[in-house]
């Protein structure tokens, strides 16, 4: 388990700081994308004038499944995607704004579903309790979408949530692992352990939740995964999910979760003769607010230096 202090130095504070004004400077990237004009398709002049703008989408198969792209200037065809997704507060246009700089940076496409409780009510733990597709099959299309229309490389992706988006970027993991080439985990909320005693989602165990979902741990342990949590994440609040059973198994606060899944993770991947796939970085000073994670806690270069361990390795597949 790694322990970070919060502060970073002056100069990279100020880089960073730098870049995220450059992207919450208003600009007609961000008008298209709050006054909701929507596209479904983009063609080579469309994709060549839109480039560094955060674009607002509606995907073509369902107009009412939108999402939010980026696609930086520097990136070409296989180029590699980051899937960012949003929590319960739907913050996805915070999500936009701030990794952009780093998705510019970096050459990497940019991917913000908006997972709305209207339709995707239970995305975060993959059910179909709203209008829309199951959260899980609606980043499927999104992905295959962008893939199609930026020349990107949609076969694999990387894939990042925070709090809710937490709980499903490991849970997609988990039951898609032929799709992740790694994850970020941001202070989920609560976790399903690699149990499968335990029925769906605590465990991997069946239940109604677990529908049609399958669970392949020689496959999902593989999977390289980072959490990010704040070491001041201890407060609760109505947003967070308690009961005696969620408890005992998982702890009172997500820090306590964070640490208790990471380490069972790796339990099974020992268990199994597998190298352990997690790691758990804890970051002195944050509470539970991506915004504040992100501009006091370094987590855009943290995410992106788990996701994109060496300049090498974007653009490349697992």
């Amino acid at each position: 388990m790694v322990h970070e202090r919060r502060a970073l130095p002056w100069a990279r504070r100020q880089l960073l700081w730098i870049a995220l004004a450059a992207a919450l400077a208003p600009s007609a990237a961000w008008v298209e994308a709050s006054t909701g004009s929507t596209a479904s398709t983009l063609g080579d002049v469309e994709l060549e004038s839109s480039r560094g703008r955060i674009l607002h989408r509606a995907l073509r198969a369902d107009p009412q499944q939108e999402y939010l792209l980026y696609v930086p200037h520097g990136a070409g065809r296989g180029a590699p995607i980051l899937v960012t997704v949003h929590g319960i507060s739907r913050n996805v246009e915070e999500h936009a704004k701030l990794f952009a700089p780093y998705a510019e940076q970096h050459d990497v496409v940019l991917v913000a579903p908006s997972f709305t409780s209207e339709r995707n009510e239970g995305y975060q733990r993959l059910t179909n309790e709203g209008v829309g597709k199951r959260a899980d099959r609606a980043l499927e299309a999104i992905v295959a979408e962008v893939a199609a229309s930026t020349g990107a490389d949609g076969r694999k992706f990387r894939l990042f949530g925070f709090s809710g988006g937490a709980q499903f970027a490991h849970r997609y993991t988990l039951a898609h692992p032929e799709r992740v080439i790694s994850a970020a985990i941001g202070a989920a909320g609560w976790y399903t352990f690699p149990d499968p005693r335990t029925p769906y989602p605590y465990g991997l165990g069946p239940s109604a939740d677990r529908s049609d979902l399958r669970f392949d741990p020689e496959r999902f342990l593989r999977v390289p995964i980072v959490v990010f949590v704040g070491k001041e994440d201890t407060a609760g609040g109505e947003s967070l999910r308690r009961n005696p059973q969620l408890n005992r198994q998982q702890g009172t606060t997500r820090l306590a979760r964070a640490r208790r899944w990471v380490a069972e993770m790796n339990r099974a991947a020992r268990s199994r003769g597998l190298p352990p796939p997690a790691s758990c970085q804890e970051v002195a000073g944050i509470e539970h607010s991506f915004g504040q994670f992100m501009k006091e806690g370094g987590l855009g270069e943290r995410v992106f230096a788990a996701l994109f361990a060496t300049p090498s390795s974007l653009g490349a597949s697992r």
